[in-house]
């Protein structure tokens, strides 16, 4: 799931090297974190979230598919 959510930040952004996913723990769900250029958040959040709310569904969706949670956070 990681390289899923880095293969599609890579297609959207300009600089490719500062593109980032840590993955951390809460309880039972994974937190996806994804980490790009400053000025370039806005391409993969997308015009009123739409790109991030697909990320997130299709995280969501490959997660339940293994049998757990999963949320993408955008930094």
């Amino acid at each position: 799931m990681q390289d899923l959510i880095e293969y599609v930040a890579r297609s959207l952004v300009d600089n490719t090297d500062a593109v980032r996913v840590t993955v951390s723990r809460d309880r039972s769900m994974k937190i996806y974190k994804l980490i790009v250029a400053p000025d370039e958040t806005g391409r993969v959040i997308g015009k009123d979230g739409k790109i991030a709310n697909a990320l997130r569904i299709l995280l969501r969706t490959a997660a339940a598919r293994t049998g757990e949670q999963a949320t993408l956070k955008i930094m």
